[in-house]
């Protein structure tokens, strides 16, 4: 009887350790593709998470209330301009540089681990440490970790799929907190 406690207790002891294992994994791989739609993603929050885009946004909304005041034609016109510009032209680079950058017309590797972050296509490999990354944030359809402070890994939540929990788990882990600003 007391054997087979002990027998039972050690196969409980070792599911619990394999399962711990598998979920305690520091390691994901996935790959992404970059869409002209999910570079214009990034570069709206690149752009309007720094003062110059707030600032434009800010000029902008005072003006449709100069006009509403004023009800003069021409502050509608400065305010729309104002406004739309900026996302306007980022659609058109992001467009662009998605065509024409050859990085994004395949589909790029990243393995995420304790190393850090690893990046391959076309077997060129890259390696990037952990504590060289500057931030972690997410946009609507993104994770992104800046790698510098324009450079970024870009990671579409619709190409991680049910990944997407793991990869958070993994940046977070890795980075100080006050550095990650992701929502799920």
């Amino acid at each position: 009887m007391m054997s087979r406690r002990v027998e039972m207790s050690n196969i409980f002891l070792a599911l619990c350790l394999n399962f711990s294992i598998i979920d305690l994994s520091m390691e994901i791989e996935f790959d992404v593709k970059i869409t002209p739609n999910i570079l214009y993603d990034y570069m709206l929050q690149h752009t309007y998470s720094r003062l110059p885009g707030l600032m434009g946004t800010l000029v902008g909304v005072l003006m449709l209330f100069l006009f509403t005041a004023n009800r003069q034609p021409l502050i509608l016109i400065i305010a729309l301009v104002i406004l739309l510009y900026l996302p306007w032209t980022l659609f058109l680079r992001a467009a662009a540089q998605a065509k024409s950058n050859p990085a994004f017309q395949k589909p790029l590797h990243y393995r995420l681990s304790d190393e850090g972050i690893q990046v391959s296509q076309n077997g060129v490999t890259e390696q990037m440490a952990w504590d060289g990354m500057v931030k972690a944030v997410s946009t609507p359809k993104s994770i992104v970790v800046y790698t510098t402070a324009v450079n970024a890994c870009i990671f579409p939540k619709k190409d991680l799929g049910d990944r997407k929990m793991k990869t958070i788990e993994i940046i977070s882990t890795h980075m100080p907190p006050k550095k990650v600003k992701i929502r799920g």
